[in-house]
């Protein structure tokens, strides 16, 4: 599902609330199962929020990637056109469609049921766009639940997406 909207009307929060990070009185249901009937961290390990400009906690990339992650971190660098060497240098050193990319794998070698991206591609070209689109859709066939707020008009028709817009905080049909 692709939301779109203007800057301002509410996506990035809906976003947070089902992922369980901002107060609301919503349901979200997974699997047949309500968020409720989860633990907090169950739950934000299941279905994984990835901001716009994502948090960086330690200086260096590395470090956000446990040990067991970092081989498929470095498979999907490549894909995404990013070489594997950027997971040990500094967060500061790369640019913000670097950390846009590198954040994007972050979550996705943990292999959520769900994912959340709020404007996955904001920041890239459009060659790392379709590179971040093909490995989205490819995900999306093995399963994957994706639910992103873009401000791309073609986006979630390129990932085959059904659109809704959100206007004041009421998500409703484009």
């Amino acid at each position: 599902m692709a939301i779109s909207g203007a800057s301002g009307a509410g996506k990035s929060l809906f976003l947070r609330m089902v992922a369980d990070l901002d107060p609301n009185e919503g349901e979200a249901w997974l699997d047949g199962q309500p968020r409720a009937a989860m633990r907090a961290p169950e739950w934000r390990a299941r279905v994984i929020y990835c901001a716009a400009e994502s948090g960086w906690w330690d200086p260096g990339v590395g470090a956000h990637f446990p040990l067991g992650h970092r081989v498929a971190a470095a498979a999907l660098a490549g894909r995404l056109g990013l070489t594997a060497d950027l997971l040990t240098t500094e967060v500061a050193r790369l640019s913000s469609g670097e950390r846009q990319r590198l954040a994007l794998i972050r979550a996705l070698v943990r292999r959520p049921a769900a994912l959340l991206l709020d404007e996955p591609t904001g920041a890239l070209d459009p060659a790392s766009v379709a590179r971040v689109e093909a490995v989205l859709t490819e995900r999306l066939a093995a399963g994957l639940v994706l639910v992103l707020a873009t401000h791309d008009p073609g986006q979630p028709a390129r990932l085959g997406a059904r659109q809704l817009v959100m206007r004041a905080g009421r998500l409703g049909p484009a």
